[in-house]
């Protein structure tokens, strides 16, 4: 679910007509499916479940937080341990027991944008003008055999993504970010599919994610996916034990 749950990838019931040609019209087609901004906007927390595959046998429990307004949490959970990456809308902490700290720390700053990002729960494409993000439509392309549309979306803090959207639905079935990797650019790719209902807009129950150009891939299907569950506020905040910023 990471960057993909949180920015809500959701489709309406019925195909639309694809004739749109600008970045407005494309992502007004889109609210449109979702059923309109009151929908998503109604939504106050979210709480996925589901199962981490990362090839070769590996497999692992993963639970997905995210609550008004910032906040969000990712649990993976293996042979009894808990790995922890949270941000409770001010400050960015782990806890990693499989790199030998028990203690929580502070992200560091690539970490710590990333998280942020993850924050927003409606996504970058939702009134993505008052949240300072830019929206450009770059052109038809042909991906999978599907044809789709595809956007430029620099968010504020200077990150890109491309979105590419099914023409019929207006779907978004792939993300592609560029992030900065220990001081290095590096692109990845997040491949949506398997789209069901939650509380009256579609959320994506399957997310793929590897880096662009790299066939090994990790694969996270989600068994439940809640919204307006009750999160208390705790569950996203540092432990007071923390360990000094790595």
């Amino acid at each position: 679910m990471r960057t993909a749950l949180w920015t809500l990838v959701l489709t309406g019931m019925f195909a639309v007509s694809a004739s749109a040609q600008t970045a407005d019209e494309i992502v007004a087609k889109y609210l449109e499916n979702i059923g309109g901004k009151a929908k998503v906007q109604a939504i106050q927390t979210v709480r996925a479940t589901g199962r981490f595959n990362g090839g070769g046998g590996f497999e692992a429990d993963v639970v997905d937080e995210a609550k008004r307004p910032g906040k969000v949490r990712h649990d993976f959970m293996l042979q009894g341990f808990t790995r922890v990456i949270a941000y409770d809308g001010k400050n960015g902490w782990r806890v990693n027991p499989f790199g030998g700290k028990k203690d929580a720390e502070t992200l560091g700053e690539e970490q710590l944008k990333q998280i942020v990002e993850q924050s927003d729960i409606e996504g970058p494409l939702v009134d993505y003008v008052s949240k300072g993000n830019k929206v450009e439509f770059v052109g038809r392309e042909e991906y999978e055999g599907s044809d789709v549309f595809k956007l430029r979306v620099t968010l504020a803090n200077g990150t890109v993504k491309h979105y590419f959207l099914d023409v019929d639905y207006y779907i978004p079935i792939k993300i592609e970010t560029k992030q900065i990797i220990r001081g290095t650019e590096v692109e990845f790719e997040t491949v949506l599919g398997d789209y069901k209902e939650v509380g009256g807009v579609y959320f994506p129950f399957s997310v793929e994610n590897g880096r662009k150009g790299d066939q090994s891939r990790s694969v996270v299907t989600y068994k439940t996916i809640e919204v307006n569950v009750p999160i208390d506020d705790g569950r996203f905040s540092m432990p007071m034990a923390a360990a000094k910023k790595p």
